[in-house]
């Protein structure tokens, strides 16, 4: 008989800071091939720009604001942060 389960891929481990933007040097592409979830305080947020675990700190968009070059506006918010996959 054959194995019929799909391989699955191992997920690199999360690192102590992320962000999403691709122009930061905090952007680990793989990392973002899985889908990450983010517990501030012990709630989940969905709205999460960067963290950092070590230091204790998100950064979220504040409302609708942009800054000069069009970008999210983020506020640096502090507590315990914890990242992992879903």
């Amino acid at each position: 008989m054959t194995d019929t389960t799909p391989a699955v891929e191992p997920r690199p481990e999360l690192p102590d800071r992320l962000s999403i933007d691709v122009r930061s040097p905090h952007h680990v592409r793989a990392v973002f091939e899985h889908d990450i979830g983010i517990r501030f305080n012990g709630k989940e947020r969905n709205d999460v720009e960067e963290y950092c675990i070590s230091e204790g700190w998100v950064r979220v968009p504040a409302g609708k604001t942009l800054d000069r070059k069009g970008q999210p506006l983020l506020i640096k918010i502090k507590g315990t942060v914890e990242a992992f996959y879903r």
